[in-house]
This record gives structure tokens, C-alpha cells and sequence, in this order.
């Protein structure tokens, strides 16, 4: 599946991306992993959501390939939002590699993501060259409804900042947006694609959704407790920057001294070790591993209500639902 998606995102640049804009070519090439600064090969995304994408069509009983276009659709709109959370965040590193702003500038970066998601549009409308066309209409107005989630969550994430503390179900909100609202429409897609039933549909976006949710929370422990040189990003960074990840938002309700701690804008390493030592004498670690396992949980809840499936993908996206929250990167 993946080599096919890898053939389709590098077309749909190629064919759309005309040679007198070859530095923005190379821009996309270089976040997308196919090329790094010196034009050998970069460390690649996961694919994690294109996969659902793919997976969810075979479950539902309808060839992943016509499902390819879709789920080259929603590559380019997560990479197109990773582009600009990175200048918006002032992220210089993502998968151990300088981010794109950081190479190219800002402005130049924000073209990258645009074309992004101009290509993310270009390949749904493709979806209609493989399937009804009223479904690749019903398909492109998810997309965009599921942009307008994600870039919604990405805002209030940006205005957690300026506020000293925020509640559980603030972070919840934030995170229902900025990461579990693309994964449902990963996951939903592949009911619409293979013309499922609504509720196969219904259920498979909650399946995406559950495991968006434990996909960030898990983020958020790697965040702080993660290992530099699997996850790609300096340890304990969201500390460093602020970030109101659920162990953070766990402590202000459990330990009055980490929202002084989280107050300072200037943290060096004494006080990040502090930070740390403070989040695991209340148990935020254990706490959020805990919500992690949850909502894979009602992940897998979601799949048993399907009917009509293909048993042998049902085992397939219950082994990548295992994976996301036990990985190390």
C-alpha cells in the first residue's frame, strides 16, 4: 500500500508543481522525506493516516486502490499543517532534520504549505476519476470541514500559551481538533470511499477519533519522557516551549508548584529537571500512559460494531492500533 501512496504524492507534485517553480519542488520534496539538503534521502512522516485511509476501504469491502487519491489527499493536508505549526511553534527540528522555515525562511515556507494544500485538493478531485462522482464531493467537503477542525485546534493550542493554566477539558478540546478530528476523517473516509453503511461510517470515524486522541496523548509522554534520538526532537522540548500537553495540564490541577514552575519563560535544565521530578511524584506519566490505553480501548470498542467487514483487514488495523501507542517515535 505504502509504495503506491509514495508513487501517487510524488506524480501529483511532479504533474502540478511546473519546473519553473523548481525550489518549491524541492521544498515539498525535502519535507516530505523523499531528499534531504544534500539530495540523498530524508527521514520519512509515518503515513500513519493515509494508512487508515487505505485500510479502512479494505475493511469496509472496496478496493484500496481507488481509495489511493483520498489517501494521498490527506498526507499533503497533515504535512501542509505540520509546515506551518513549525513556523507558527518556531519548531527548528522535525524528525531530526532543520524544518523547512528554518532552511527556506518563513514566507517561503508558508508557500510550501499552501501548495500543499492546494495539492491536497487536487488529489480528492481525482478521487472522482475512480469513484462516483457525488462520492468524491461528499469526500472533499469532509476534507475541508476536517481542515477547518484542525486548524481550529491548532488555535487554541496557540492561545494556551499566553494563559498560565488550562483544564483537562480545555486540552481535550485542543487535541479533539488539532489531531483526533484528521484521524476520524482518515478513518471515515474509508467507509465513504467503499460506500459503506452510515453506520460503518459513524463508527469508523469514532475508531479515527479514539485513536487521534491516544495518538497526541502518547505525543505528549514521548514529549517529555521520550528518547532524543528515536523521537527527532530535543529532549523535554514542549516543556521548553510551554506547552500545555496532558501530564502539564494533569499537574496544575495536582501540584500548584508546577504552574510556577511552567510560568517561567526562561527554563534551563535545573528547571526542567525540576519539572520532571515534580510531573512524576504525582504520577502525570502513569496518568497519561493510562488515558493512552483508554482511548485505544474505545478504539477498538468502535471496530466490533462494524458489520459486513473483511475479517482479515479488521486484524490488520487492530495491529497498527497497537502500535501507535507503544511506539517510540
Amino acid at each position: 500500500m505504502l509504495p503506491d501512496l509514495e508513487e501517487v504524492l510524488k506524480d501529483l507534485v511532479n504533474q502540478h508543481i511546473p519546473s519553473r517553480y523548481s525550489g518549491m519542488k524541492e521544498m515539498i520534496a525535502y519535507h516530505m522525506g523523499w531528499q534531504s539538503q544534500n539530495g540523498s534521502k530524508n527521514t520519512q512522516g509515518k503515513r500513519i493516516r493515509p494508512l487508515i485511509v487505505l485500510l479502512a476501504t479494505q475493511l469496509c469491502g472496496g478496493e484500496w486502490q481507488k481509495a489511493l487519491p483520498a489517501a494521498a489527499s490527506i498526507e499533503l493536508l497533515h504535512n501542509f499543517s505540520l509546515v506551518h505549526d513549525d513556523i507558527e511553534d518556531q519548531s527548528e527540528f522535525r524528525r531530526g532534520q532543520p524544518t523547512v522555515w528554518k532552511l527556506w525562511g518563513v514566507n517561503q515556507a508558508v508557500n510550501c504549505g499552501d501548495a500543499m494544500f492546494s495539492l491536497a485538493q487536487i488529489s480528492m478531485l481525482h478521487l472522482g476519476i475512480k469513484v462516483n462522482p457525488m462520492v468524491a464531493y461528499e469526500a472533499s467537503v469532509l476534507l475541508n470541514q476536517t481542515c477547518i477542525s484542525l486548524t481550529g485546534g491548532q488555535y487554541l493550542d496557540m492561545s494556551f500559551e499566553s494563559r498560565d493554566e488550562i483544564s483537562r477539558d480545555d486540552y481535550f478540546e485542543m487535541i479533539t481538533g488539532k489531531t483526533a478530528a484528521l484521524m476520524g476523517a482518515s478513518a471515515e473516509l474509508g467507509a465513504i470511499v467503499s460506500q459503506s453503511s452510515k453506520m460503518n461510517r459513524n463508527s469508523l470515524r469514532t475508531y479515527g477519533e479514539a485513536i487521534g486522541i491516544a495518538f497526541q496523548v502518547w505525543d505528549d509522554v514521548l514529549g517529555i519522557w521520550g528518547n532524543e534520538q528515536k523521537t527527532g526532537k530535543p529532549v523535554s522540548a514542549d516543556l521548553k516551549d510551554g506547552k500545555k500537553t496532558l501530564p502539564v495540564v494533569y499537574g496544575f490541577e495536582n501540584n500548584p508548584a508546577i504552574i510556577e514552575l511552567m510560568r517561567n519563560t526562561e527554563k534551563d535544565d535545573e528547571s526542567i529537571a525540576r519539572l520532571i521530578m515534580e510531573l512524576e511524584k504525582i504520577g502525570a506519566r502513569k496518568y497519561a500512559e493510562n488515558v493512552a490505553q483508554y482511548y485505544s480501548n474505545l478504539a477498538n470498542k468502535a471496530l466490533l460494531s462494524l458489520t459486513n467487514i473483511n475479517s482479515e483487514g479488521l486484524q490488520v488495523i487492530k495491529e497498527l492500533t497497537a502500535q501507535l501507542i507503544k511506539r517510540e517515535n
